[in-house]
This record gives C-alpha cells, structure tokens and sequence, in this order.
C-alpha cells in the first residue's frame, strides 16, 4: 500500500503541474486579446502612428463636406440650367402653337374658298410685302403641272417628236372636213411650222394625213367619242376637244388649239406672250368689241338713276386658243366638258362663261388668266371682210392667221384668202358678201 502511494505522488504532481501552465497560457492569450481589442478601439490608426497622421484621419469627413458643398451647387446650377430649358421649351412650345393656328386658318379659308389671296399664298409659297406706289404688279403667269406621262405614254412620244419647245398646234378633224383639212396643213407647211398635230377622229383622216407625211395622232377606241368623232357637226367636233386636250395639258404641253378653217399666214408661236392661261382670238370686229368697253344702259323711267353702266366684250373664239398646261387651264377644260356633257348648248358660249363669270352666291368662279389677241394679227373673218378689205391701209397688213368663222362658206372663202395673201390676186376677195347669203 504504502510502496503504491508512494508510486502514484509524482504522477499526480506531474499531472497538476501541467494543468497549471495550461491556466497560466490561457489567462495570458485571454489578457493578450482584451488588450489588443482595448488598443484597436482606442488606435484605430495604429499606435505608433503620429497625431498629424491621426489627425488626417479627419480630412475624408471635411472632404465630403467639400463634396457635399459642391453637390449643392452643382445642383442648384442644375436646376437653374433645367428652368432655362423649360423657359426655352415653353416658348418654342408656344411658337409652335401659334403656327399651328395660322396654319389651321390659312386651311380653313382655303377650303372654304373665300380668301383666294390666302389660296394663291398656300399654293406659290412666301408672302411680300407691297413695294412703293406703282410699282406693284400682281401675278399674272401660273405655273406649270407637273408633266404625268402615265397619263396617255403613247402620246406622250408622239409629242416629244412633234412638240417644239413643249408647244405644238393641235386641230380636231374626221371625214366632214377633208378638204378644208387639205387646206390648213398646205398652207401650215408653206409657213414653215413643224410643231402640229392633227388629232383624227376617223380611219379616213389617218389615212388621209399620213399619205400627206402630216402627223397625226388617232386615239384609243373610246365610244363616247368615236360617235361623235365620225359622225358629228362642227360643233359636236369642237366640243370634244375639251375633253381630249386634258391629255396634252397633263402631259405638259402647251397647245394652241385650231379649228381647220383657219389659214395659216406667219407663224403664229412668233406672236403670243404667253403669260397667261389663255390666250385666245377674238370675235369682235373693232378694238371696242374686242377689247371690252363701257357699255351705258338708259332707263329713263328711273328717272334721275336712269342711266347704267354695264361692262362689254365679245366672246373669245373657242376655235382658236393657245393654252398653257396649268391648273386653272386643267379646271377650265373640265368645267366646259362637264356642262356639255349633261347641257344642250354651244361649246363656244360655255367657254366663254366659265372663262369671264365672276364667283357669286351658289357658284364659285375660275381664277384663270386671259388674255386677247390682237385682232388684226388674228382676224376673224367678219373683220377680213366687212373692214380691212374695204380699208386701204389695212389692207397692206399681213395677218398671222385668218379664222373663217363668220361664214358657212368656208372653203371657197379660204382658198380666195390664199390666192388674195400667198398668190397676190388682187381681187380674189371681191366675188364674196360681207356676210352670208342666209
């Protein structure tokens, strides 16, 4: 017992000595760590480092006060730059408005068609101002459509053949007028014209002009037409021209229209002005009549009112125009075409109606410019006969072209004018009356 004991005193010292050191490396890394905690909460930097390094550890607080500062104001001249675009925003935005206003008017006028000065101002682009006191002139020329050659593309190409600087003569005929045909390309060739065109209304007439080498142009089968074209009178003949010389007009060609009872003289292209949309011949026989004149109406039962102005001019020649291809030209020949289509009356007097009537109460009124030719220079037939062959000084003159309109005997009066101007006969005019037999 006693020799165990003894055997079992040092292991037990042994084993209490070790748990002490344990203790004592517990307790010291225990203590080690509560320092280390202590020190890193009061050194955050570092317990060597200097107050000056310590005190920097200030400097990124007052840098983002700086950055603070500095966001205000950048901020503040933000907003002033936004409150600057919005300014600028809103007056645009109010310019804009206004524009939308006066263009909603200028549509508004223009469609109700009361204001043609707005019209013309939507149509031709900017506004003038009026220059100084007679100096002012107002428009007088349209302008051009835009040529469409998908209109009629095999006219089209006979035009670009035939057309002379986008103009050419253009006469209507069928088998009626054969002789009086004969005569007008004769005397178109002698003067020296290539830009014409006859537009045949039969077989008989294409035959016609193209064993004569004139150019003609025969349209496509149309029924409404072609009876009329066969078979019609003169003036059946004249009406159609309306409807047929929209293609040339859309096509872009200028065209002076010729009924075949007119002698060709001098080149007449050598003589227009062309500033209008038409340009037409009169039938007055004197500068009042054709020109226009101030015409005064007695009513003595009005008393001291009994006296009246009115205004005169005589018709312009329906056989005989030149016509510029411009809208109103364009309006002018659907106008006239539709009337004739649903009225029984004289192309001649519908032409002239919708050319000169004024817009009134429940009828608007073409805006087409006109302008009459010069009488002398084309002359109707009651001028040739009743004054400038009876006057010895008109007689000298040598007319463009005369139009034997005011006689239904038109061949022998036509052949007499050429043997009177081309062949010098004197007398050739003489045999006829200064009217007609009937």
């Amino acid at each position: 017992m006693i020799g165990r004991r003894e055997r079992e005193g040092p292991l037990m010292r042994n084993t209490s000595t070790n748990s002490l050191r344990k203790s004592r490396v517990l307790t010291a890394v225990a203590i080690g760590v509560l320092i280390g905690c202590v020190f890193a909460f009061l050194f955050p930097d570092g317990f060597f480092f200097s107050d000056s390094v310590a005190a920097n550890r200030h400097l990124p607080l007052a840098g983002s006060k700086t950055q603070e500062n500095s966001a205000g104001c950048e901020s503040s001249d933000r907003v002033n730059m936004l409150k600057s675009e919005f300014v600028a925003v809103s007056d645009n935005n109010a310019e804009l408005k206004k524009q939308v206003r006066e263009l909603t008017e200028r549509l508004r006028l223009a469609e109700q068609g009361k204001d043609q000065a707005q019209k013309q101002f939507l149509t031709l682009g900017k506004q003038h101002k009026a220059g100084p006191f007679g100096t002012v002139k107002g428009l007088r020329t349209n302008p051009t459509v835009v040529p469409d050659e998908s209109v009629n593309s095999r006219l089209a190409k006979i035009l670009e053949k035939v057309a002379v600087k986008r103009e050419l003569i253009v006469g209507l005929a069928n088998n009626n007028v054969k002789e009086m045909l004969g005569v007008w390309f004769t005397n178109i060739k002698r003067v020296g014209i290539t830009n014409y065109l006859v537009v045949a209304l039969d077989d008989e007439i294409a035959k016609f002009c193209e064993s004569n080498q004139v150019p003609v142009y025969k349209r496509d089968p149309d029924d409404g037409v072609d009876n009329i074209g066969r078979t019609g009178s003169n003036h059946a003949v004249s009406g159609l021209k309306f409807r047929i010389l929209r293609e040339f007009l859309q096509l872009g060609y200028s065209v002076l229209l010729s009924d075949v009872d007119i002698v060709y003289l001098q080149n007449p292209f050598d003589h227009l002005y062309r500033d209008s949309d038409v340009e037409s011949m009169t039938d007055g026989h004197n500068n009042m009549t054709a020109y226009g004149y101030n015409d005064v109406f007695d009513e003595p039962a009005m008393g001291w009112a009994r006296y009246a102005h009115t205004m005169r001019i005589w018709v312009y020649n329906s056989g005989f125009f030149y016509i510029r291809p411009t809208i109103p030209s364009i309006e002018l020949l659907d106008r006239v075409a539709t009337r004739l289509s649903k009225e029984t009356a004289w192309d001649q007097a519908v032409f002239n109606e919708e050319l000169f009537f004024p817009s009134h109460p429940g009828y608007d009124g073409l805006h087409a410019a006109k302008r009459t030719m010069d009488m002398y220079l084309f002359m109707n037939s009651k001028v040739l006969f009743k004054t400038v062959r009876n006057d010895a000084n008109l007689s000298k003159l040598k007319p463009v072209i005369i139009h034997v309109n005011y006689h239904p005997d038109k061949l022998p009066r036509m052949k007499a004018i050429v043997q009177y101007y081309v062949d010098g006969k004197q007398d050739a005019l003489k045999p006829f009356p200064d009217g007609s037999d009937w």
